[in-house]
């Protein structure tokens, strides 16, 4: 008796809940498709500095390691490369300065 009211509890539970899925599509996975809204291509989670270096070149400027962990600031020209010890955890697309 007990089991049938705790079978029919669990078959309106999963009926009652909403059931949804994601959708991922991933169309061109290389690291030549534009990673960012202004199309620039720039480095992505996990690089490491001398894998940016070499895909990228150097940097325009660098500025030192703050803080700990350190995290250390590369400059190119239309992004900056943020590092945690030596591996990129985020790159930021320059903005683009507002019309006057």
């Amino acid at each position: 008796m007990l089991k049938r009211h705790l079978l029919a509890a669990g078959l309106t539970v999963f009926i009652v809940m909403p059931l949804q899925a994601d959708v991922l599509s991933i169309a061109e996975p290389t690291y030549n498709t534009p990673n960012s809204e202004s199309g620039v291509i720039r480095p992505t989670r996990g690089m490491t500095m001398q894998q940016v270096e070499q895909k990228y070149g150097a940097a325009e400027q660098q500025y030192a390691p703050k803080g700990t962990p350190a995290i250390t600031r590369w400059q190119y020209s239309k992004f900056d490369v943020y590092f945690e010890n030596k591996l990129v955890i985020h790159s930021v697309v320059h903005r683009e300065p507002a019309p006057q």
